[in-house]
This record gives C-alpha cells, structure tokens and sequence, in this order.
C-alpha cells in the first residue's frame, strides 16, 4: 500500500496509509459526527478544506448516492482513522486524496488547540513529505477565497415543486439538497437562484419569502447576496441557515468573526431562550455572528454561548446557525421549516414531515 502524508501549518507531518492518491491543500478541520460521511463528504460547505473525521471507523453502511447532498465531493482531502474500502475508492473514482493509519486523536487535539490550520496532503506511490510541504507552503487561508461562492452556486435557475403554498427564492451559497427537500415536503415551490442573482430577478420572480442557504467560506465574501438582504429586508420574508444566518447578520449591521476550529458534527447543544428547550442540532461552520445588529438573539449554544437564532418579528427575519435539516443528525429543530413557511404564507396550513 503506497504511503501519503499530510503537513500542518504548526509544523507537523503526518506520515499515513495512502487510500486514494493525489496531492490537495486546504483548511484543516475536523468533525465528531459518527455517521453521515456521505452527507459529511458532499456538503459544499466543506469546499476548500480538508476534512478529518474523529470517529474511528468511516465506511460501515456502504456508499449511496441517495445520500449525497450535492452532485460532488467537496472537501480538498478526507483523513480517517481508517476507511473502508468502499468509501476509499468512492474518493478515488472522483480524484480526491484520502488517507488512513494515522492517529486522527491526536491530530483533532492540535486543531481543537490551535484552531483550524493549513495544510496540505500528498498521496500515492511516489509520495514523498515535502510534497506535503509544499502544497501547504501553497495554501491560501480561507478568508482569500473571495470566489468560494461562485464555485459552490447552482449555474442556472431549478425549481422544485411542492403543493405551490409558497413560492421561496433560494439563495443557493452552496445549499444542500436536503434544504430543498425539507421546504417541498411541506408544500413549498424552491426556485434555486445563483447566489449571483440580481435584485431585479428576485423582483420579477416576487417570492413569498427569500431564503439564503448554507455555505462555506468567509460570510464577508458573500457580497452580493449580502446586498439582496439589505434590499429586500422589511419587504419580503427572509431566512437562513448557517453560512445565511452570518450574511443576514451582516446584512442588518451587524459583525461575523473567525472561530478556532468551528462547530462540526451532530451533537451540538442549542438552548431556546424563550421557551429555555435544549435542542440537540447538527452543525458545521467556521465563522460565527459575533454582533446580531439590528435581530434579537433567540437561541444561543450551550457550550460556548455563540448566537444559533436570529429573528426580527416586525421585519419578518428568522435565521438558525446549525441545520435544521439534519442530513446527518438529530430531528429535534425541523419545526424551523414550519416556522418560517407560516411566516411566508400566514394563510396556510403548513404540515411538517
């Protein structure tokens, strides 16, 4: 088996078990979810980043691609404790790097200490570290990606259709598809739009509610779709989910800042403040609201404190910073989606799934 190995911007390499060659560089983070690596591995949120998964064994129920939540791969690199031969060559077929045989505990014990690192990965018969080296030497940080988005949006305009209660625009920042699917199960119509849209398209399309997605990179690069919310607060409904909650934010004065390593996985604790319900959510985001501007903080994490819900009630304004939809993970928050299609037609019954 040919070798691989992986540098860390603190200086470390890590010598592995090639799985499927190549060289990759980006972000390197790590998730504690112990299921889902096929949601995990073609979520967009993960593009430009180098996915290390905590739990031990990743592979044990197979490879299929009803599970997928986008068309590709996007994370740079995958590293695990050890893959299955089938998750190994899923990432072969589609030429991304992954490596095993490494000890992952230590690994997410530098990220959880020094926070999410550059890095970069070399894999295959003629491998060698400095390889890894320079594809580190090479990597950029994640808040120099000022075209994440364009890479990550729909090319052109989908709808997907439910019982036509509501017409929703969709602001696709790197949606997955389980977001559609939760918004047409409960009877929506999802116009997925370019996070490029301009104003006057969403105006001729004259949604019931407007809705940003979740996404991956640095929520200040996103300027466009941060425009849109600027310009259509107050007169259409608006939510959003993570990557959206931190543009929404932005949109209404208010600050995103860098975590250190991010919430990823499916056990993250998210306290109501209203009601005082503990909700267990899945997460994955590197970027929190470090100022909600003009929206009221409604939820708020349990273990760190950072904002999870943003609302204004007057302006029509609800946004969660996990997913709802939990594609992985618990079901405990789907009722957002049932909040906001009541927000965005009052009129109708709306039936959750």
């Amino acid at each position: 088996m040919s070798e691989a190995y992986l540098a860390v911007a603190d200086g470390s390499v890590y010598r592995a078990r090639c799985r499927a060659p190549g060289t990759a560089r980006g972000e390197l983070v790590f998730t504690t979810a112990y299921t889902g690596y096929e949601e995990s591995l073609t979520d967009p949120s993960y593009e430009e980043q180098v996915l290390t998964f905590s739990y031990p064994l990743i592979g044990n129920y197979g490879v299929r691609a009803e599970r997928f939540e986008s068309d590709r791969v996007h994370p740079r690199a995958a590293v695990a404790r050890e893959f299955t031969d089938e998750v190994a060559a899923w990432l072969a077929s589609v030429g991304v790097p992954a490596l095993d045989h490494i000890e992952t505990r230590e690994l997410v014990t530098s990220v959880r200490e020094n926070g999410a690192m550059r890095c970069g990965v070399a894999a295959g018969e003629d491998a060698l570290p400095g390889d890894a080296t320079a594809e580190l030497e090479a990597c950029r940080p994640m808040s120099a990606h000022a075209d994440i988005g364009e890479r990550v949006t729909t090319p052109e305009r989908t709808v997907h259709r439910g019982d036509g209660i509501a017409d929703v625009a969709l602001l696709d920042c790197g949606a997955k598809a389980s977001i559609v699917d939760s918004l047409t199960d409960r009877g929506a119509d999802v116009h997925v739009l370019s996070c490029l849209t301009g104003a006057d398209e969403i105006r001729r399309l004259d949604p019931d509610l407007l809705f940003l997605s979740n996404g991956p990179g640095d929520p200040a690069t996103f300027t466009n779709a941060q425009s849109l919310v600027e310009t259509f607060v107050g007169e259409i409904p608006i939510a959003g989910i993570c990557l959206g909650q931190q543009v929404v934010a932005r949109a209404v004065g208010g600050d995103t800042e860098k975590m250190a390593f991010g919430h990823r996985g499916v056990n993250q604790p998210v306290r109501d403040l209203e009601s005082g319900r503990v909700l267990i959510t899945t997460q994955n985001h590197g970027y929190t609201v470090s100022d909600p501007g003009d929206l009221t903080v409604t939820q708020r994490n349990v273990n760190d404190g950072t904002a999870e819900g943003l609302a204004d009630h007057e302006r029509d304004v609800c946004t969660r910073q996990y997913h709802p939809e939990a594609n992985p993970g618990p079901h405990d928050a789907r009722d957002f989606f049932d909040e906001v299609l009541t927000m965005a037609a009052p009129e109708s019954t709306v039936t959750a799934d």
